[in-house]
């Protein structure tokens, strides 16, 4: 069993449903010899991270759906060690150097140049949409937290090696990142999806889940989606997380009062429904067979960025 957010995410730009022009521009670079590092940014909740991933899927094929948590120790210049969480698939990595404070210029600094520094060379067995691509792709989220001085390091890793390594840049805002790191990507803005947009995915989840719905009127149904979506600030993750939460407390969801389809966020059930949803997260292995729960690296991840 697993949330909807991340049962229904799309693996692939074909699933994607709002905001085609970007997806288009993706699915142009993807197809390219000369993939460019990216800046991609825009509100929490609005598709970043998905797009991103459907671009891994363009380019390497399945295989970046093979993900794994790697542990890797660091030493500073005071001989102070750190244990820092990578999320890996043979193709890419998905780093956050700013949980690790004024010290992520070392994580930088140290795997990067690891990573850079080996070619891709096990084609055997890739699609042949990978065999073209001898580099890595490090996803690097929370990019405008990075200190000065990681930035400056990950310019110097843009020149030096840019045959085996493609960076792509996760932020909100640009407005922290230095102009030599912009001008060496390639900017890609995913804006917030607007309510009716937002209803459009929550409608598919209706249909897909069977849902009961109070009232077969599709603009009574439409209002109560859109309602949703406003509640949770046209912030899609939290929408689904929210309309998964009003479809645990009852069999059939009343659509005619709009009201609840705020109570989640705002409402004084609210604290009782969230901690509800947050005990069944935390029963839930993170990998099939894995044995392992939400305490560790990717549900905490999961639920640090849902707001």
């Amino acid at each position: 069993m697993s949330l909807w957010v991340d049962k229904y995410r799309p693996k692939s730009l074909d699933g994607l449903t709002f905001h085609d022009n970007v997806t288009s521009s993706l699915r142009a670079l993807a197809s390219t010899g000369d993939f460019p590092h990216l800046l991609v940014y825009g509100p929490n909740g609005a598709g970043k991270k998905t797009r991103i991933y459907g671009t891994l899927n363009e380019l390497f094929g399945a295989q970046v759906e093979k993900l794994k948590i790697d542990v890797k120790t660091f030493t500073t210049s005071s001989n102070r060690k750190l244990e820092f969480n990578v999320l890996s698939s043979p193709y890419h990595l998905e780093i956050t150097p700013s949980d690790m404070g004024n010290n992520d210029r070392v994580v930088i600094q140290d795997l990067l140049k690891e990573v850079a520094s080996t070619e891709q060379v096990d084609f055997s067995n890739q699609a042949k949409s990978a065999s073209k691509h001898r580099f890595k792709v490090v996803v690097i989220n929370e990019a405008e937290s990075l200190s000065r001085d990681a930035q400056a390091a990950l310019r110097r890793t843009m020149e030096k090696y840019s045959a085996n390594i493609r960076l792509v840049l996760v932020c909100n805002t640009i407005s922290n990142i230095i102009a030599p790191i912009k001008s060496r990507t390639l900017l890609v803005r995913v804006p917030a999806p607007t309510p009716s947009e937002i209803a459009d995915v929550l409608r598919i989840i209706v249909k897909k889940e069977s849902l009961k719905l109070s009232d077969s009127d599709q603009e009574t149904q439409d209002a109560f989606l859109e309602n949703v979506a406003k509640a949770a600030d046209q912030n899609l993750r939290r929408a689904l997380l929210s309309f998964e939460t009003i479809c645990m407390q009852t069999e059939t969801v009343d659509v005619r009062n709009l009201s609840s389809a705020s109570v989640v966020l705002t409402g004084k059930k609210s604290s009782k429904m969230w901690p509800c949803l947050c005990v069944e997260i935390n029963s839930w292995p993170i990998w099939p067979n894995s044995g392992s729960h939400s305490t560790s690296f990717y549900h905490t991840v999961f639920l640090r960025d849902s707001y």
